[in-house]
Formats: structure tokens, sequence, C-alpha cells
């Protein structure tokens, strides 16, 4: 005869039995999903700041397509992302806003050479608050007393401000000028100071002039006097996640990506 001792412990082990099996039955799922599940793959990608508004646009669209991917953008001037690269900065993909620092990443052998392509191409124009009372069409009227402060960004790392200091070096004006240039960390910067009054001017490109609904283009810069203005793409060798940094370098030369491209003010350098 069994004890009720017994009986106790026997079916204090059926139900741990029980519990245990149930466990193994479910697989570890909650919610219909399993717990095994390797959680999203994050890209990170340095861009110049002046393509913020466009790549925030594409984000959506590109994680709809690619669920297991998750973007993380990190904006800023050209040259200082590419030192960041150099420097070891967990970067997958990086899209600069001038061709030089992009081809000095690629000789290093920091960019995958072949995943690197031209993207985009822009236009420098000077901008001045939309409220403003004076008018300029030409960059040599900023000789005159009336404009005391011109903003670009740092010639030595923001490709706006490299581009600006050529242009106007080569109309024979940054001598001239050089009491009056006041330097920001980023194209954005740049914008921002005009925007609050904090420079009577500033050079920017038409993207985002056009981004701004507190400035107005004064004037666009004659491209004879800088070189090109172009935005190559590229993989950076060290990527952790090379197929899924491929795809979003391909995905950015897409016709989706590249109709959000042009209604934010670049042109495309592919074929679509």
């Amino acid at each position: 005869m069994v004890s009720l001792r017994a009986f106790a412990t026997m079916g204090y082990l059926i139900v741990l039995l029980l519990a245990a099996c149930g466990g193994q039955a479910g697989g570890g799922q909650t919610n219909g999903q399993s717990s095994d599940r390797s959680p999203p793959i994050e890209l990170t990608v340095s861009a110049a700041a002046s393509l913020t508004d466009a790549l925030n646009e594409i984000r959506p669209l590109f994680e709809a397509t690619n669920p297991d991917v998750r973007l993380r953008f990190n904006f800023g001037a050209s040259g200082v992302l590419g030192q960041q690269i150099r420097e070891g900065a967990p970067v997958d993909l990086f899209v600069s806003a001038a061709e030089e620092q992009m081809q000095e990443l690629v000789d290093d052998g920091f960019i995958d050479p072949a995943h690197e392509t031209g993207l985009l191409g822009n236009e420098l124009v000077a901008v001045v608050r939309k409220d403003a009372k004076r008018e300029i069409a030409d960059p040599g009227s900023l000789l005159l007393p009336a404009w005391t402060m011109v903003a670009i960004g740092i010639p030595d790392t923001v490709p706006a401000g490299s581009y600006a200091r050529e242009a106007l070096t080569n109309l024979g004006l940054w001598e001239p000028l050089a009491s009056k240039i006041v330097q920001a960390q980023d194209v954005r910067q740049v914008l921002q100071y005009v925007e609050t009054g904090n420079a009577d001017i500033g050079f920017v490109y038409r993207t985002d002039a056009v981004s701004s609904e507190a400035v107005r283009i004064a004037f666009a810069v004659d491209p004879a006097a800088h070189q090109a203005i172009r935005y190559p793409l590229g993989v950076v060798a060290a990527t952790k996640h090379p197929e899924a940094a491929a795809g979003l370098y391909a995905y950015l030369q897409s016709r989706p990506a590249q109709d959000i491209f042009e209604k934010h003010g670049f042109y495309v350098l592919l074929e679509k």
C-alpha cells in the first residue's frame, strides 16, 4: 500500500516532468516567435551632413524591404568621418561629399575598391536669410562694407568649405575676404549661422538651401571656379557585415533611392 507521503512525492515528480516536457514542446517560443532568432544586423553609415534629410527618408524604405537590417547614421564633415574610419570606428559604409577623401581611403585599404562608386552630384550656392533686405548677385559684391560676416565650412575638413575656398581663390576674393569669413564645423552649421542671423551670407550646397524655409539662394557659384562636386559611396573594408553592407550599397543606387535623392536636390551620377 502506497503511503500518502510517497503518493505526494510521486505527484510532485510528475508535475516537474510535465513542466519540463512543456518547456521543450514550447521550443522557447514567446508569442509565437523563436527566442533563438538572431537580432537585426545594425549597419552604421557615415555620411556627409548634407545627406541628412535624404538618407533619413530612405531609411524606412530600405528597412521595410530588409527587415533583418537596421540603419544607424553618423552625419558630419566628410574629412572628420574619413579620419574616424582610419582610426577604426565601427563603420560599414561611407558616403563622402568629395572624391578626394574617398580615394585616399581606397588607396590606403580602408574602402573596398570593388564596392566604391560615384553616386551623386551637387551645386555650390550662396544663401541669405529669406527676409534679408539686401540683394547680392555675385561673389564680388561680398567686398562691399554691407556684408560683414561670410560663413563657410572649415576648408580642411568640410568639402563645401573647400569648394568655397577654391572658388573664392580662383575669383581673387579669398584674401580680400579673410577678415569677414567665419568657419563652421559642417555645412549644416553654415546654414544655421545664416538662418539665425549670425552670418550675413553662407556658402552651402543647393540641397541644403532647398531644405530650409528660413533662407533663399542669393546666387549660384560658377561651377567652373571649383572642382566638380561629387559624392562617392563605398563599403568599408573592415565591415563585419559584408553581405548586408553590399545590399545597402546596391539599394542606394536603386531607382527608389535615386528618386529621393533627386527630390532633395541632388542629381544622380548613375543611369536609371
